[in-house]
């Protein structure tokens, strides 16, 4: 069975995003002066193949802890 799932990476409350905080100037110096802040997150979508539901989200799991997100700095939503 052929299923697609999202998983949404981005920083934890606190971890400074240097991205964000590029684009979010950059808006304002081109006159967006209405932006106060930008947050950067990264989205996979992943295809798997599997035998069953169960494994999907276990798979997700270990795929993500292991080498899409840093437990220590991001927090992940997974959705299918």
């Amino acid at each position: 069975m052929e299923k697609e799932v999202t998983v949404t990476i981005g920083l934890k409350k606190g971890i400074s995003d240097p991205e964000g905080k590029n684009v979010t100037k950059a808006l304002s110096l081109l006159g967006f002066s209405s932006v106060k802040d930008v947050t950067v997150n990264k989205r996979y979508v992943i295809t798997l193949d599997v035998e069953s539901e169960e494994q999907i989200e276990q798979s997700v799991r270990e795929m993500t802890e292991k080498l899409l997100a840093n437990p220590v700095i991001h927090h992940y939503d997974i959705a299918w």
